[in-house]
C-alpha cells in the first residue's frame, strides 16, 4: 500500500483542511463531539471504531488543536475529551456536509435526521453563500486568487 503524500505544506486551504479534518472517522469523532460524546468510551460504543484506530484519530485531534483533554466533568479519574474553539469552529462544515446528505445520500422516504434550531425546534434554512454585498453567490461565482496577507 503506497504511503499518502501530506497536504500540511499545500499552499491550497482546502487541502490543508483535509490534512487535519478530511479523514471520515476524524469527522464521526467531531460529530459524536458536537453531539455531546467526551469519553473514550462513549466514541468507541458510537462508532464502533477500533480502539486503537479511535486512540490514534483523538491524539490526533488533539494535537491539532480540535479537541482538549480536560478532567472529567463528574470528577472521576477520567478525562474528557471537548471541543476547543477552533474544533466548534468545525461546525459549518458539517452543517454543510448534513445539509449536502439530507438533499443527495438517501432514497425518497429512506429514514434519516434533520437539524433544527433547538429554540423552536424548526428545521434550519440550508446554508448560503454570499457576497460582501449580501448578493447570493453559486457555484461559478467565485473564482481562486493570491492572498494579500
Amino acid at each position: 500500500m503506497a504511503k499518502r503524500t501530506s497536504l500540511k505544506d499545500s499552499t491550497c486551504p482546502v487541502a490543508r483542511s483535509m490534512e487535519v479534518i478530511g479523514d471520515c472517522w476524524t469527522m464521526m469523532i467531531i460529530r459524536d463531539a458536537m453531539l455531546g460524546a467526551r469519553r473514550f468510551g462513549e466514541f468507541q460504543k458510537s462508532l464502533g471504531l477500533a480502539k486503537n484506530i479511535l486512540a490514534v484519530r483523538l491524539k490526533a485531534l488533539v494535537e491539532d488543536g480540535i479537541l482538549k483533554l480536560e478532567p472529567a466533568a463528574d470528577g472521576s479519574a477520567y478525562q474528557d475529551y471537548v471541543l476547543t474553539p477552533k474544533g466548534q469552529a468545525v461546525h459549518p462544515i458539517m452543517v454543510a456536509l448534513r445539509q449536502w446528505g439530507e438533499d443527495y445520500a438517501f432514497k425518497p422516504g429512506e429514514p434519516t435526521t434533520i437539524m433544527v434550531d433547538r429554540k423552536t425546534g424548526k428545521q434550519i434554512k440550508k446554508l448560503e453563500l454570499h457576497a460582501a454585498d449580501g448578493r447570493l453567490l453559486s457555484y461559478g461565482d467565485t473564482t481562486i486568487v493570491p492572498s494579500t496577507a
